[in-house]
C-alpha cells in the first residue's frame, strides 16, 4: 500500500512540474538556416543579433543559424540531408545560379508572397529568382534577394594621381593604364581567373555579348564578342606585360595584394568592398568593367534564399514571416552596411541610414550604381557541367594551350549538346 501510494504522489508531482513548463518551449516553431560564409566580416555575429531580435518579437518561433562552410557546401549539405531522410532546415543561402539544379532536384519550393512585398526588390536582383524566367518578371519564384554581390574593379587612386592618368573608361584605357602602373613589385591589374566565368562575363558584356541568354537553355560561348573579350584577357598579359601570365588561382590574395600597393587595380566581389575601404591607406576607387563602347558592365551574383521542400505547414508560415522580417528595407540597409553586401530594396535608398553611410563613404554610391549596368549571371540547366565545359576551355586559352576562337567554339558545342536535352 505504501508503494503505491508513493508512486502516485511522484506521478503527481510529475504532473505538476510539466504544468509548471513554459508551454512556448513545448510549441516553439524552430526556422532553421543552412547560411553560408563567404566574406570577411563577423557575419555570424551580425545574424545572430538579427535572430535575436526577431524571436524577442515573436514568441514561439526559434531562430537557427547553421553555418556550413561555402556555398557548394550548403547545397552539398541540403542535398545529402534530403536523400538521406535527415532533419530538414526551413531555409537555406545557396547560389541564386543554384535554382535549375536545387528546383529539378525537389529541394526547393516556391515562395508564397505576394506581389507587393516583391515591387520593392530592385528587378535586377530578380532576374536569377524564377525558374522559367522570361525575361520580364514573370516564372516561379523560387529565390529571395539577400546575399547579393556584382564583379568590381577596385583602382587605386593615388596611384593614378602620381603617374597623371585617369581611371580607365575603355578597353584600350584600361590595358596602357595598367601597363603603365606595372613596375619590378607592382602588377598594374590582377583578375583572379581560376574560377573564371564570373569575372568574364563584365568581359563579354562590355564586347557586345553576354555568354547567357534569358533562356535556361541558351549559350553564347563562341559568339565573336565572346571571343574578342578572351583575347583581351590575353592580351593584358601577352602584349601589355600588365598582369601575370596564365592562370591566377589567387582570389583570396588579391584584395590583400591591393590593399598592400602590389597591384594598382583588381577585379574582384563587391563583397569586398567593405573590408577594402576599412583597411586602404589610399583613396579607393570602383566601377563596373569598363567596355570597349566607353560605357562600364557588372553581373549579378551571390546568394538567394531559398524555402526548403517537405517542411510542415507551421515551419514554412513562420521561415515565410521570418523571411520578410530580414528583407524588410531598414533590415535590408543594416545587412549592407555591417556585411558589405547590396541593399537589395529600392526604398532602402531613401532611409536616413543609407544617407549616411554613403556620405561617408562615397565609393558605396558608385558600386551600388554599377547595379543598373549589371547583366544576368550565368545560370541554365545542368549548370555545373555546363559551366566546367566553359571553364576547360578558359583555362586552357590562358595556359597558352589552345587558341581563343577554337577553344570557345568547342565549348559552344559541347554546350549545345548538353543542353539540347532540355530543349
Amino acid at each position: 500500500m505504501k508503494a503505491k501510494v508513493l508512486i502516485l504522489i511522484i506521478v503527481i508531482i510529475s504532473l505538476i512540474g510539466a504544468m509548471a513548463m513554459p508551454a512556448a518551449a513545448q510549441d516553439d516553431v524552430v526556422v532553421e538556416i543552412y547560411f553560408p560564409v563567404a566574406v570577411d566580416s563577423d557575419i555570424t555575429s551580425i545574424l545572430e543579433g538579427y535572430a535575436e531580435a526577431y524571436e524577442a518579437e515573436n514568441d514561439g518561433v526559434d531562430i537557427i543559424f547553421s553555418y556550413e562552410g561555402g556555398y557548394g557546401d550548403v547545397k552539398t549539405k541540403l542535398l545529402t540531408t534530403i536523400e538521406g531522410g535527415g532533419e530538414l532546415p526551413a531555409l537555406a543561402i545557396m547560389l541564386a545560379t543554384d535554382i535549375y539544379d536545387l528546383r529539378n532536384a525537389e529541394a526547393i519550393q516556391s515562395w508564397p508572397v505576394d506581389e507587393a512585398y516583391l515591387e520593392d526588390f530592385s528587378d535586377t536582383w530578380l532576374t536569377n529568382s524564377y525558374y522559367d524566367y522570361d525575361g520580364d518578371g514573370e516564372g516561379e519564384l523560387y529565390g529571395l534577394p539577400f546575399q547579393r554581390s556584382t564583379v568590381l574593379m577596385y583602382y587605386n587612386m593615388d596611384l593614378l594621381a602620381e603617374a597623371g592618368l585617369e581611371a580607365p573608361t575603355n578597353w584600350e584605357e584600361l590595358a596602357t593604364t595598367a601597363q603603365a602602373l606595372t613596375t619590378e613589385d607592382r602588377w598594374g591589374i590582377l583578375i583572379p581567373n581560376s574560377w573564371p566565368y564570373w569575372l568574364f562575363q563584365p568581359f563579354a558584356a562590355g564586347a557586345g555579348q553576354n555568354i547567357v541568354s534569358e533562356s535556361d537553355v541558351e549559350v553564347y560561348f563562341s559568339n565573336e564578342e565572346v571571343v574578342e573579350a578572351l583575347q583581351f584577357w590575353v592580351d593584358l598579359y601577352d602584349v601589355y606585360g600588365a598582369t601575370p601570365e596564365g592562370v591566377q588561382n589567387n582570389w583570396g590574395d588579391a584584395p590583400g595584394a591591393f590593399l598592400d600597393g602590389t597591384a594598382a587595380f583588381i577585379i574582384h566581389s563587391s563583397g569586398s568592398l567593405g573590408n577594402i575601404l576599412r583597411n586602404a591607406e589610399f583613396e579607393v576607387g570602383v566601377s563596373g568593367i569598363p567596355g570597349q563602347d566607353g560605357d562600364a558592365y557588372t553581373v549579378t551574383g551571390g546568394g538567394n534564399i531559398y524555402l526548403v521542400s517537405g517542411i510542415d505547414d507551421a515551419t514554412t508560415a513562420a521561415a515565410t514571416d521570418f523571411v520578410q522580417w530580414l528583407t524588410e528595407a531598414e533590415r535590408a540597409v543594416d545587412w549592407s552596411i555591417q556585411s558589405g553586401y547590396y541593399n537589395t530594396r529600392e526604398s532602402g535608398f531613401e532611409t536616413d541610414a543609407w544617407t549616411a553611410y554613403v556620405e561617408e563613404n562615397p565609393a558605396i554610391a558608385d558600386a551600388a550604381a554599377t547595379v543598373d549596368n549589371a547583366v544576368r549571371e550565368f545560370s541554365v540547366q545542368s549548370l555545373g557541367d555546363v559551366r566546367n565545359i566553359l571553364h576547360e576551355n578558359i583555362l586552357a586559352v590562358l595556359n597558352g594551350e589552345a587558341d581563343a576562337g577554337a577553344a570557345l567554339q568547342q565549348a559552344q558545342t559541347d554546350a549545345d549538346g548538353l543542353l539540347s536535352i532540355f530543349q
